[in-house]
């Protein structure tokens, strides 16, 4: 069951685009949690206290994201990719027009922390489900030989959200005065949220199902629990994807998220100029993820990802020491070299890499649990650690280590994962049945009731 070039080449576009008005959702809620929130939502702590707590309402959706991620893995997996990804956009462009109508602090006390707090809780659930399914969309539709390009364009919606997220945001703080800024211009990003919805919604509904899921449903197997599975006999693999993100999520969102913070309130950088910074870095990484994307076609997957493991714990005191010049011109090449070289490479590989490591009976939940497990451990503390460590210590120093640690986990989790660059998707489960019925996985055997595909091979580049 082939792809047409045309048919793949609208899948990726549309997934991109789908991809960029979901996270544009999720990513606009962290920028106003860094410059705004904690004014609006938590007035009666001192500032640092109040950003703290901003960025812990922030944290919350990352702890809603395994619980999204294993719900809609399930039914993507029971009932298809399409469907799940048209639910967790409408779950998601509704949740956040909402936050955009939430009232403050000033208007119903501490229920407006709560209420902001459920909001971003449900943010949270949708994007869970949203990035296994916009991946395998495009991956599964994709040709072996070009699985890691296309697998790429989903990523791009990540840099194209921040860059569409900061770039609303700056355009409204540029027209308004900062009193019209925070009490009422901080809503309209949200509520733009609306419009891009159902731009979001007429695209997605034109994709056809993917390949993989369409040969599920003609053979009628599935899978009761696809996720029990994946714990049961992926565990380890599934364990090292989660280590393998630790440098790239920590490093993101000290970038995206908490750097805006510190520029403004540390720095002294006006708002405009840091979201400038930080929109033209996001236009390079969307140019420079199709390229990683290719390359790990070339010569692999994981050589491309632990590249940029590397350089994230190389580059992160450069980093903060380019930040620290009060240049305009030296944070944004500190910004835009950070994310190109620590942010593109990771990202463009993950969805291939990631699908290459389950096979299709399990992929949807596979995928979404070793991605969305890694945010709660890696991505939601890190601008509260940050935060804390640095009114801790008044030094970026302890945070740089910390990253530099996260680095050196990620290298050794991803060397012992399976390369499957160039190699049949359907290939990729890494185990095989014996006549009796039993799946022989790195030379255990396990007893199971679960299908594989007659196409499975022994996965020799791997660990499970």
């Amino acid at each position: 069951m082939t792809t047409k070039t045309s048919d793949i080449r609208k899948v990726a576009l549309a997934s991109y685009i789908g991809s960029t008005l979901e996270w544009y959702d999720f990513f606009i809620f962290g920028t106003a949690a860094a410059l705004v929130f904690n004014q609006l939502f938590f007035p009666d702590f001192d500032p640092l206290t109040g950003t703290i707590a901003a960025f812990a309402t922030f944290a919350v959706g990352f702890i809603a994201r395994p619980l999204g991620g294993i719900v809609f893995g399930h039914y993507g997996d029971r009932i298809g990719r399409k469907a799940m990804l048209v639910l967790s956009l409408t779950m998601m462009g509704g949740v956040t027009f909402l936050i955009g109508l939430a009232p403050t602090y000033a208007s119903i006390g501490i229920w407006a922390p709560v209420l902001v707090t459920l909001l971003r809780f449900l943010q949270g659930f949708a994007v869970g489900g949203e990035w296994g399914g916009a991946t395998l969309m495009v991956v599964e539709h994709s040709p072996q030989s070009r699985r890691g390009f296309y697998g790429s364009w989903p990523q791009m919606g990540i840099p194209s959200a921040l860059l569409l997220s900061s770039g609303v945001m700056a355009t409204v703080s540029a027209l308004l005065t900062d009193d019209q800024f925070m009490a009422w211009g901080w809503r309209l990003p949200f509520l733009f949220s609306g419009v891009l919805l159902v731009l979001g919604i007429v695209l997605r509904r034109s994709l056809s199902e993917s390949p993989s899921f369409r040969k599920m449903q003609e053979s009628g197997e599935r899978e009761k629990l696809p996720a029990a599975r994946v714990f049961r006999q992926h565990g380890r693999k599934t364990f090292r994807l989660v280590a393998s993100q630790a440098a790239e999520n920590v490093s993101f969102y000290v970038l995206a998220v908490y750097s805006l913070s510190y520029l403004t309130s540390v720095v002294g950088m006006e708002r405009s100029t840091a979201l400038e910074s930080l929109m033209i870095a996001a236009v390079f990484c969307v140019i420079a993820q199709p390229i990683f994307g290719a390359l790990s076609d070339r010569i692999g997957r994981r050589k491309v990802f632990a590249g940029g493991m590397v350089f994230n714990g190389l580059f992160i005191i450069p980093f903060f020491l380019l930040l620290d010049t009060q240049n305009a011109m030296a944070v944004t090449v500190g910004m835009t070299v950070a994310i190109i070289f620590g942010q593109a490479t990771t990202q463009s590989t993950q969805p291939s890499l990631f699908a290459e490591q389950y096979d299709a009976s399990m992929r949807y939940s596979g995928v979404s649990i070793a991605y969305q497990f890694a945010t709660v451990i890696w991505s939601g503390p890190t601008p509260i650690i940050a935060a804390t460590l640095w009114a801790w210590t008044g030094s970026w120093v302890p945070l740089t280590l910390y990253i530099i640690a996260a680095a050196c986990l990620s290298v050794f989790s991803i060397i012992p994962l399976r390369e499957a660059a160039g190699e049949p998707l359907e290939a990729a489960d890494g185990s095989i049945k014996d006549p009796s019925g039993r799946i022989h996985d790195q030379g255990i055997s396990i007893p199971t009731k679960s299908n594989v595909s007659p196409g499975g091979i022994q996965d020799t580049g791997g660990v499970s």
